[in-house]
């Protein structure tokens, strides 16, 4: 079977995040909706008799390689299938880091799928994904690659057909701390858990949002700004916001009068992942 040699790493957002509660274990009960967007990182993966990984990325600088989330996926699927060789791996980076829209999630998911596929090592989505949570509680939204609701801590995904409607990501240049979020004594930690059905009903919002614009000023602006355009939340636990928009030109026009010391892209929202679409081409 021909694998292309470029694999995308889709961008989500999540469209609406309550927190409903805090367990023993110090993770967060979560609702959540996530739908993927167009815009993409890419990994292009070389395999090699030895058993070493190698990852090549501009990030090597900033990250340590050894925390990066794709090295340690290759490490996983390596160890779980007892495959013997090796693989050298080159990141194009596209999406911010520390924005809410999964770019290290995706890496990772991106990495296990594509590995899975070019060792041939065999494993199913079911044992991907189990294998996913593993390195991040986003990781199986990403290997399933569907638009889906997710409860738990992020892990129980019910499938979910959304309008793919135009999105304005605006990204301020901070990098929000996940972990630090979700340790903050000021967290809102008490939103009811709802239905599906009642929260596609209801207005969405997101518990994160207060807390991080207060902490981050260039959220609270770029917030401010977009919401005078469209309806506006942040993604994740920031630092990227996103306003709504029924067709793309209506989308471009408004970034065309972004502020300037703003940054941002327009994408599509989609149910199905890139990735997802990519592998099924396939089979």
């Amino acid at each position: 079977m021909q694998y292309p040699n470029r694999w995308p790493a889709p961008a989500k957002l999540n469209l609406f995040l309550h927190i409903n509660g805090r367990r023993p274990d110090g993770y967060h009960e979560l609702q959540t909706l996530f739908q993927f967007i167009d815009a993409c990182d890419y990994l292009t993966f070389k395999l090699t008799d030895a058993p070493n990984l190698v990852l090549h990325s501009e990030l090597n600088s900033v990250v340590d390689p050894s925390d990066n989330l794709i090295l340690k996926a290759a490490k996983l699927l390596k160890q779980h299938a007892n495959y013997s060789g090796g693989a050298e791996i080159f990141l194009e980076k596209n999406l911010p880091m520390g924005g809410g829209i999964g770019g290290g999630s995706s890496n990772a998911a991106t990495t296990l799928v594509a590995l899975n596929a070019l060792w041939k090592t065999g494993l199913s989505v079911d044992e991907l994904a189990k294998l996913g949570v593993k390195l991040g509680a986003d990781v199986p939204v990403f290997i399933r690659g569907l638009a889906a609701f997710a409860e738990g801590v992020g892990e129980q995904l019910t499938p979910v057909d959304l309008p793919e409607k135009y999105y304005l990501v605006i990204t301020p240049e901070v990098h929000v701390s996940t972990a630090k979020v979700f340790s903050h004594p000021d967290l809102p930690r008490n939103t009811p858990k709802l239905t599906l059905a009642t929260l596609m009903k209801n207005s969405w919002q997101n518990d994160c949002q207060s807390l991080v614009a207060e902490q981050h000023p260039q959220v609270a602006k770029a917030l401010d700004w977009l919401v005078e355009y469209a309806p506006s939340r942040m993604t994740g636990t920031g630092a990227c916001v996103f306003g709504e928009f029924e067709d793309k030109q209506q989308a471009l026009k408004v970034l065309s009068q972004l502020p300037t010391d703003l940054s941002g892209f327009v994408a599509q929202g989609l149910n199905q992942s890139p990735l997802i679409e990519l592998i099924a081409k396939q089979n």
